[in-house]
């Protein structure tokens, strides 16, 4: 069974392996931190996005499930974690606990942000088609990124609705985010960014906007040769 089967549901909850390799306290007890991000994603995230994920504490992972691994430093320059697929084709996120701290943010921030991003988009390469032709990266938190909200005293990433993806009106009252701060579709609260895909004359290629020093990253093989010209985001 591939891991996009058991995505949809057709295999149960995907077990994620969390492998704390890191050096540099995370700022919350490695286990306690974990039951958090579980407890989030069962409590706020499951229930609008479906998908359930199984989360364990372990020093390996077993070669169907996917991973979650904290390292001090970032491999790639201003990263301070992404989400990727490992030389088996499995998906892993890495959070760069040191590079986290360095930048003045939460190690559990920038976890929640890549857990819930590798959840529905575990390969990265996912866009949404706004009435102008623009494409939107799936990312769900960027455009609140730095709104966040407390699970058991432990901060925790804001993210976006399903319908923060659908470029035609809402009712009233739609919520486009989990806070409620978005009062339409591909909109940002102060902060946040967004990683757009134009189709034009020329090459295709991003806009970033307003993340001016967050790592912009897609793995997508039709985005590769715009990477090097992107600034810094957590993807």
């Amino acid at each position: 069974m591939s891991f996009t089967q058991a995505q949809a549901g057709q295999g149960g909850a995907v077990s994620v392996a969390c492998i704390n390799m890191a050096s540099v306290d995370l700022g919350v007890p490695f286990d306690k931190l974990t039951a958090a991000l579980q407890k989030c994603y069962d409590e706020h995230f499951l229930p609008v996005w479906g998908y359930p994920l199984k989360l364990y504490n372990t020093t390996a992972a077993k070669p169907s499930d996917w991973q979650f691994v904290y390292f001090d430093t970032a491999d790639e320059a201003g990263a301070l974690g992404y989400h990727d697929l490992t030389k088996d084709g499995q998906p892993v996120s890495k959070v760069f606990v040191r590079t986290t701290l360095d930048a003045n943010e939460l190690v559990s921030v920038t976890a929640c942000h890549e857990l819930f991003e590798m959840a529905i988009d575990p390969i990265a390469n996912l866009w949404a088609e706004a009435k102008d032709g623009t494409e939107y990266a799936y990312e769900m938190c960027d455009a609140v990124e730095e709104d966040t909200f407390l699970v058991d005293g432990i901060q925790m990433s804001n993210f976006v609705h399903p319908s923060w993806f659908e470029p035609f009106n809402h009712p009233p009252g739609t919520k486009f985010d989990h806070l409620g701060l978005l009062k339409k579709p591909f909109s940002m609260t102060k902060g946040g960014y967004v990683i757009v895909k134009e189709e034009g004359k020329g090459d295709r290629g991003f806009r970033v906007q307003t993340k001016e020093k967050r790592f912009a990253r897609r793995t997508g093989s039709d985005t590769a040769a715009s990477i090097a010209s992107l600034p810094a985001r957590r993807c």
